[in-house]
């Protein structure tokens, strides 16, 4: 595939949208999300949509929707505009110079990705080297009031057919909610993760939960605290994920050294984009690291981009691409992602493989930005 592209208009898109349910992390309890849509069009007036799915506060990464504005505004669009590229990696080495930024880089790849399946005439998942027609989702239950509602929500989503569940742990919220579900589901693939709350005086009450049959515990300390995950990873059976820790390939490359993992969560936009992303998945498949795509409560289109990716071989473990209903009561794509049995189908219509409802978007948009003809 070696179709020339130049893009000459690009636009952001801030997009507020209410979830159908409150999700609580260790830091933060959120009802709504704002997320950045990025358009590309080209010159034959084709666009590529990616999605920019910070957060709001600087809890979970140290970017938030304002600075990812700052910076794929005034530094990452202008870099791409009326430069003629053949490949997504080529773009990504325009930028190369901004240092971190990842989520503002995520959402400007995904959307060159997108544009370039669309000019190739393949499915998204076709153009990143995907094989698999259908992925495995699992799903993300945050932190409830009660271990009742907890369990409240397991049933809903076992219910639904999905084969994993993740819970959120905290301080005060692990062993006793962790010991409940496990007593309900015994036979469920269920693991845990902290969003790196925990520390070095921890490890005692970590090594508890060892005794539930997890399939991971996900980034249990701090992000550079690669020493203890590897310390704990030597005294308990199940499996250490990091995430939060792996930035860059260069980050995963550390992290094997030490033996601070055993399974990788690799999310587009923690990474910088489906070009960084795609590079981890091979690393760590050469490593012979199972791997899994996880989420960021993306909106349709970082969720169609997900399931993309979760159709690469190494992908072996169900990924956080769960329905759109999950999350929304109407989403920014049509048709929606929808899992049956726990199940998603990867498009496989050109591109993105979804429409994008821009009448939805423009209705929750509470910012634009453009570059292009039409700001001249």
């Amino acid at each position: 595939m070696s179709t020339e592209l130049k893009i000459v208009a690009a636009r952001l898109h801030r997009v507020r949208m209410p979830l159908v349910h409150e999700f609580q992390t260790s830091s933060h309890r959120k009802a709504f999300l704002d997320h950045i849509l990025v358009e590309l069009e080209d010159a034959s007036g084709a666009t590529g949509w990616g999605e920019i799915a910070s957060s709001s506060d600087p809890y979970y990464a140290p970017e938030t929707v304002e600075s990812c504005w700052h910076i794929a505004s005034q530094y990452l669009l202008p870099a791409v505009l009326d430069r003629p590229w053949t490949h997504p990696d080529q773009l990504a080495a325009v930028w190369s110079k901004v240092r971190g930024n990842n989520f503002a880089k995520a959402g400007v790849d995904t959307a060159a990705w997108v544009l370039y399946a669309g000019a190739n005439s393949v499915p998204l998942a076709t153009a990143l080297g995907g094989k698999r027609t259908e992925v495995v989702a699992g799903v993300s239950l945050g932190i409830e009031p009660t271990i009742d509602d907890l369990l409240t929500q397991v049933d809903t989503q076992v219910a639904a057919g999905y084969p994993r569940v993740k819970l959120k742990i905290a301080p005060g919220w692990d062993v006793e909610p962790v010991r409940a579900v496990r007593a309900a589901y015994p036979d469920l693939d269920l693991h845990v993760d902290a969003n790196g709350i925990y520390t070095a005086d921890d490890l005692k009450l970590l090594q508890e939960l060892d005794e539930f049959g997890l399939t991971m515990i996900e980034q249990p300390f701090a992000p550079r605290d690669l020493l203890t995950h590897a310390r704990l990873q030597r005294t308990i059976e199940t499996p250490v994920c990091l995430d939060e820790s792996i930035e860059t390939v260069d980050d995963l490359q550390t992290a094997l050294q030490l033996e601070a993992l055993q399974v990788l969560n690799i999310k587009v936009s923690r990474m910088g984009g489906l070009t960084p992303a795609r590079e981890a998945h091979d690393r760590a498949q050469a490593a012979g690291i199972p791997v899994w795509c996880g989420g960021m409560h993306e909106f349709g289109i970082g969720r169609v981009a997900n399931v993309a990716l979760s159709s690469l071989a190494g992908f072996t473990l169900p990924s956080d691409v769960s329905a759109s209903e999950k999350y929304y009561a109407r989403d920014v794509i049509e048709p929606a992602v929808v899992a049956v049995e726990g199940v998603v189908q990867v498009p496989g219509g050109t591109g993105l493989g979804h429409a994008v409802d821009r009448a939805l978007i423009e209705a929750n948009t509470v910012a634009e930005f453009a570059l292009g003809p039409e700001q001249e």
